[in-house]
This record gives structure tokens, C-alpha cells and sequence, in this order.
């Protein structure tokens, strides 16, 4: 399956706030949809999760995370070239597009990137793709190959490269298949076009692999061979023109000392005025960019291919509830499933890099134990998009976002198995000023489920069931969406206690194990308020709560109770009869938790505080309404 996350500016900027050589967000939004729908589709991968993330400095430098995960057998898991063997490459031929893309990634953008690097960006090609794929798995299963790699960053130069580090290459040039004539044979060597496979196969291999090739419409060419004597030797037309030291080409570049520095930012708590009601609040919050639906993204995307979807991006009574993460059974006859999920929150990082980074870990989590799914068989992925680096506040940032990845990976047991960062993402702008993208880590958690049956979607099932609010909420609405309604920036950033976080992962992933839940879904952008809504609107039904029976760290305002993103909480929904065993469980394992209410036949969200009053009283339908209308394009 494909997962694909975006950040990008708002697309309602004004054109007057746009620099000079930036596309705008919304031109740049549907390209890159329709990029991501077209290559996915054509390949007949489902696209079954992802996120979008919209922020003003997003502007110069939009991110575009795209990921597949797949299954390897578990014989194919270690691959190694030998010496002897020739260098083969499958697929595409080799242009100028791509040249220097690695490069153009890594440095800062300015009006005039658009027209200078645009050769920096490859022209991909999904049939080809799709030949190469089938090519290479049959060719694997005929164990024709030993090793392989993709032409990635750098082209030849990192695939070839790392492929030979042990053993040396000699590569003759001029016999890799152009796209034109004209190209030199640096040109050759560090082209990033796309669809190009290289692979090890033994020299009585190639008359079986060239015949596979055949059937499967490709073009397969070998263009060198490994060597054993730890070298890299390029060839252009009967002239070496390049002779390295392996360990010089893996291991030559010193190590480079930089400065790093942070400081937490001097800000307060603001003073927001009470209010008697919450409701136009929490439906601006459902309408804000980075809450609101992204079904007009979904929709174009074909999530259904190959038939293995079990939870889907859009859940609910009309299909049309935000799903917390995806549930796929990849082999067929099989009960296993997979969940995939992601966790991204840049906005923290205006408050704390650590406490960002530490939530997005905690997000993608919460996400998995959402759908059903455990910690007992899950691995994160780690992607980081950052500014400069070479200055040392941005440095400094990076630092406590890995260290939060540390600490918080090793509290929850989850390893770090894979992962990527594209840095000095800013924009230098006409007049002299640097737009850099917010710090950004996107975490993805890959988890086995062992029982598909026990999948779980967040949307309210039935009326009469009890709602439970599970862990603690504080006062924490630094960087808060709620605060952001009123433009202020806050001082209590959301953070995370992984040992308490723990407890109720593990509490509650025993709970669905048990058939103990009817419906789970995660605490976050918006707090509880907005959790409760889009439970109650996916499902097509009401929600009665009372904010007194939420168990708190201390004494808490009514917005702060609300609209408080503090980690590692859940709403869950419970039938009657499998109460008491739900909160003997919780209770067992140390777990916070608070019966708040129950699910209504009557289509409205009304929330009491400690006193009884109603302080949000919505029709669902109004509500549904505000967090569909922004992308209803």
C-alpha cells in the first residue's frame, strides 16, 4: 500500500502574501494530488492513508513524504553483490531530468529556483514502473539476482556505489540506454531519472533475465561488473575517467563539528475571556485547515485496488468519518492484518522541538491502538524536514527532536527502523528575508494484527452506549488550535509521560482484544470537543457529556478541559454490558479514565461542565458541516 503526507501554504493566501518565484499553495496542492493519484493508481497500489498539513512558512518549500510498504519473504531479506558478477541496470533510460535532484533538495530555494533547477526534477513514468516491478519479482523468484538497489538520489553514482562498497566496480559509461543523445558522462553517472532498478546477477544468468525482460516489455542492459579490488573505476568510451578508493568514496568526508543551541521561548499563558458557550469556537476549530476533511484528497485516490482494505481512510455511516489509521490484509485467505498510521504535529515545535517530535511518536501511536492494533509487533519510521542547519538555532531544535525520538522510542519499546530528512529547507525572498519551513518530524508506526475481525473504526455506534474519556487531561493548550482561534501562541506546550502513556496503550489494546469497545478514537488536534463531534457525526448520532467526570492533572478551566490536546488520551465507546468489565480492566492496569457520558439518538453534541450548564450544544449536522466546507471543492 502507499501512504502520502503533504504540507503546504493555505490555500486561501492572499496572492499579495506570495514571494516572488513561488507557485501558489493551491496550484501547488492539486499538482501534487494529482501527481500522487495518477502514479499510484497506474501501478495498482492502493493509497490507504496519509495526512495534510497546511502552515503560512510552507510557502517556499512544500513537503511531499510518499511511502509504500510492502511484504519480503523472509529467505530475500539479506542481499549481497559478489565479485564477478555483472552490474545490471532494468527500467528507464537515462536523462538530463534529475540531474542534481539530491542537490536541489539540500539547498536554499529563491524566486529564481523555478527557472534555474527546474532540470533538478524527474519525469516519472507509472507503466514503466509497473514493467520494472513485475520484471524484478519474477526475476526474484527465479532467484536470477542476488542484489539490488534503486536509482534514487545520485543515480548511478549512490546505487552503483553503495551496491560495490565492499567488493569495486568497474562501469563502462557509454553503454547505459539514453533518453537522447548529447548527455557527457558525468551527466550519465548522476542523473536521478526514474524507474531504474541496478542489480547483481551472475554472468549465466543474463541470457534468462534478458529473455524475462523481453516478456515483460523492458529494457535491461548491463553496463559494468564487481570487482574485488575495492575500487570504483568508471569507463566513457575505452577512457577511464574516474579511479576512487571505496573507503574513500564511503568513508573520506570528515566529520563536520557545528554549533547547537536552543533556548525555550519566553511566552505566557494568555488571558482569553470566559464564555457562557463553546460552540461557534469548536466549530471554527472542526473548519480549520489542519482539522478539517481532506476528503476531496481521498476521493481522487483509489484505496480499494487489490481488495485488502479493512479500516479505510473514510469510515462511518456515510463513509465520510475521519478513519484514525489504515487497516489492510495483504495476503488473501489470511486473518493477519497491517495498520499504518502517521503522527505530525509542527506546530508544537514554535514551543518545544523535543515536545513536538515526542507527540507525533505518541500521535502515530495512539492511532494504531485506535484501530485495534498493539505495540507487541510495531516499528516507527522517522522523516525530518528542518531548516538550515548551519545555524545553530536550528541545530539546536534538531538535536532535542532526535533526543526526543530516543527517549520516547525507548519508553514505548517501538524501534526506529527506517526513516530519512531533507534539511536547509528555507526560501530566500526578494527582499532579503528567509522563509524556513517549521521544524517537521513525521513519524509513521507500521503494526501486525494478528485477528483483522478485530479492527475498530472511531465513528459512534449505537445510542444507549457509554462514552469514556481514557487518560489524563492538563492544562496544556500551547500551540493549541483553541488558541490559535484567538491568535495567541500560549506557554504550555502538550507533553508527553510515556509511562502513563504506556499503561493505557497496553490497557486498551487488551480492551479491544476482548471485544470490549464498540468505537475508539484518539485525542488530538482539538482536544476532546472535537474527538466527541467527529465520533458523533460519523456515525450519524448524538453524544450527551459531562465535563466533571473527566479525570484531570489539576484544576482545569472549561476550554482547557475542552479543547486541551494532551497526549495519550482516547474516546471510547462501551455498550452497558461490557462496562464493568472495560473498567475493571482499566482500573487493573492503573489507567485514568472517566465514564463522561453517552451516545444519544437525538443528532446533537451537548457537553455540560462541572456545574451542569451546557457549554456547547450543537446540532451534528452544523458541525459536520463546518469541518467538510473548507476542501469542498
Amino acid at each position: 500500500m502507499n501512504t502520502d503526507i503533504f504540507c503546504f501554504g493555505p490555500p486561501d493566501l492572499p496572492r499579495e502574501n506570495l514571494p516572488k518565484g513561488a507557485l501558489h499553495p493551491m496550484r501547488i496542492m492539486k499538482g501534487v494530488v494529482s501527481g500522487v493519484r495518477d502514479y499510484g493508481n497506474r501501478m495498482g497500489i492502493p493509497t490507504a492513508n496519509g495526512a495534510i498539513y497546511f502552515d503560512e512558512r510552507y510557502i517556499g518549500n512544500p513537503l511531499v513524504f510518499c511511502g509504500t510498504v510492502g511484504i519480503i519473504p523472509r529467505e530475500m531479506v539479506e542481499k549481497k553483490a559478489h565479485p564477478g558478477q555483472a552490474i545490471v541496470i532494468v527500467g528507464g533510460r537515462t536523462g538530463r531530468d534529475g540531474i542534481h535532484g539530491a542537490t536541489f533538495s539540500s539547498v536554499e530555494l529563491h524566486e529564481e529556483s523555478e527557472s534555474v533547477s527546474s532540470g533538478a526534477v524527474q519525469i516519472g513514468n507509472p507503466i514503466e514502473e509497473k514493467k520494472v516491478r513485475d520484471f524484478m519479482l519474477r526475476a526474484r523468484d527465479a532467484g536470477l539476482y542476488t542484489c539490488t538497489t534503486d536509482c534514487g538520489a545520485g543515480g548511478f553514482s549512490s546505487a552503483v556505489g553503495e551496491m560495490g562498497e565492499k567488493t569495486g566496480v568497474v562501469v563502462d559509461l557509454e553503454k547505459a540506454p539514453l533518453k537522447y543523445k548529447g548527455l557527457s558522462y558525468d551527466e550519465i553517472w548522476i542523473s536521478e531519472a526514474q524507474e531504474r532498478m541496478i542489480f547483481s546477477a551472475d554472468e549465466e544468468n543474463l541470457p534468462q533475465l534478458e529473455a524475462l525482460a523481453r516478456e515483460e516489455d523492458v529494457e535491461m542492459t548491463a553496463i559494468g561488473r564487481f570487482t574485488d579490488d575495492q575500487r570504483l573505476r568508471l569507463n566513457y568510451n575505452g577512457v577511464e575517467v574516474a579511479c576512487l578508493e571505496m573507503d574513500f568514496l564511503h568513508n573520506g568526508v570528515p566529520r563536520i563539528e557545528r554549533e547547537a543551541v536552543w533556548a525555550e521561548p519566553k511566552t505566557s499563558e494568555p488571558e482569553i475571556p470566559v464564555k457562557d458557550n463553546y460552540g461557534d469556537d469548536l466549530k471554527q476549530i472542526l473548519g480549520a485547515w489542519n482539522v478539517c476533511s481532506k476528503e476531496w484528497v481521498i476521493r481522487q485516490y483509489d484505496h480499494e485496488v487489490q481488495g485488502t482494505s479493512v479500516i479505510k481512510p473514510l469510515v462511518g455511516k456515510a463513509n465520510d468519518g475521519p478513519g484514525d489509521a489504515a487497516v489492510i490484509a495483504p495476503v488473501f485467505g489470511s486473518q493477519k492484518g497491517l495498520v499504518l498510521s502517521v503522527g505530525l504535529n509542527p506546530k508544537y515545535s514554535a514551543l518545544d522541538p523535543y515536545a513536538m517530535a515526542a507527540s507525533a511518536i505518541d500521535e502515530a501511536l495512539r492511532n494504531v491502538i485506535a484501530v485495534g492494533g498493539s505495540l507487541q509487533e510495531c516499528a516507527v519510521l522517522d522523516n525530518y524536514c528542518w531548516g538550515n542547519c548551519d545555524k545553530p538555532d536550528r541545530l539546536g531544535g534538531l538535536v532535542r527532536a532526535s533526543k526526543a525520538c530516543y527517549d520516547i522510542g525507548m519508553a514505548y519499546g517501538v524501534p526506529f527502523i527506517s526513516g530519512k530528512d531533507s534539511l536547509n529547507n528555507e526560501f530566500a525572498t526578494g527582499d532579503g528575508t528567509t522563509i524556513a519551513i517549521p521544524p517537521t518530524l513525521l513519524i509513521s508506526a507500521m503494526a501486525v494484527m494478528d485477528d483483522i475481525s478485530l479492527a475498530l473504526s472511531m465513528d459512534a455506534k449505537a445510542a444507549g452506549n457509554l462514552v469514556y474519556l481514557i487518560g489524563k487531561t492538563y492544562d496544556e493548550l500551547g500551540a493549541s488550535h483553541y488558541y490559535e482561534l484567538y491568535k495567541e501562541l500560549g506557554k504550555n506546550v502538550p507533553i508527553v509521560r510515556p509511562v502513563d502513556g504506556l499503561q493505557t496503550f497496553n490497557a486498551l489494546s487488551g480492551a479491544t482484544s476482548k471485544r470490549l469497545v464498540r468505537s475508539l478514537h484518539d485525542l488530538s488536534e482539538g482536544g476532546l470537543a472535537v474527538a466527541a463531534a467527529e465520533m458523533a457525526f460519523a456515525g450519524g448520532l448524538g453524544m450527551e457529556l459531562a465535563l466533571e467526570k473527566a479525570i484531570c492533572g489539576g484544576e482545569l478551566s472549561t476550554p482547557a478541559i475542552l479543547f486541551s490536546e494532551s497526549q495519550s488520551r482516547f474516546l471510547a465507546e462501551v455498550t452497558p454490558e461490557k462496562a464493568k468489565d472495560f473498567e475493571a480492566l482499566l482500573t487493573d492496569k492503573g489507567v485514568a479514565f472517566g465514564q463522561i457520558g453517552t451516545v444519544t439518538d437525538a443528532p446533537r453534541i451537548v457537553i455540560q461542565d462541572s456545574s451542569g450548564k451546557a457549554v456547547i450544544d450543537e446540532d451534528i449536522y452544523g458541525l459536520k458541516e463546518a469541518w467538510q466546507k473548507p476542501l469542498a471543492w
